[in-house]
């Protein structure tokens, strides 16, 4: 056996002996009640990305996908005003153009949704999900 004293804990009411739980192994899961699951959540949810960028500046793994989260945010805002600008331009020049641009703004736009929750499944696997371009943008300007 070891030197360890038992811990100082009173007996609970009624008699018997209390044995707490052991300590959880260095690199284990989060702690159930813990909310780091949420905030890497909301981390690719469009807006939702500022709440864990401006409340958990001490979790770095937290930090890391609202980083790329706001990255992803501000890509989504560049796309959905160059494909405005480009199909209000087309339609005013060809009618017909304006209607095809919508339906590639379509596919551009479940493209981004696939995205989005590809990044949030792999970010609650555990693995930091990298998107070529805005990973690097959100890591270095963010």
């Amino acid at each position: 056996m070891s030197d360890v004293p038992p811990p100082s804990v009173p007996p609970p009411p009624g008699g018997g002996s209390y044995v707490p739980p052991p300590p959880p192994p260095p690199g284990a899961a989060p702690a159930p009640g813990s909310d780091r699951t949420l905030m890497v959540v909301l981390s690719y949810l469009g807006l939702l990305a500022l709440i864990p960028y401006f409340t958990k500046k001490d979790d770095p793994e937290i930090m890391w996908h609202a980083r790329n989260g706001v990255g992803l945010l501000i890509v989504d805002f560049v796309v959905w005003v160059g494909l405005f600008i480009i199909q209000i331009a087309l339609s005013r020049v060809f009618a017909g153009l304006g209607c095809g641009m919508s339906v590639i703004g379509c596919v551009v736009w479940i493209g981004i949704l696939v995205l989005h929750i590809y990044c949030i499944v792999q970010a609650v696997g555990g693995k930091r999900p990298t998107i070529p371009v805005v990973t690097d943008f959100a890591q270095k300007s963010l």
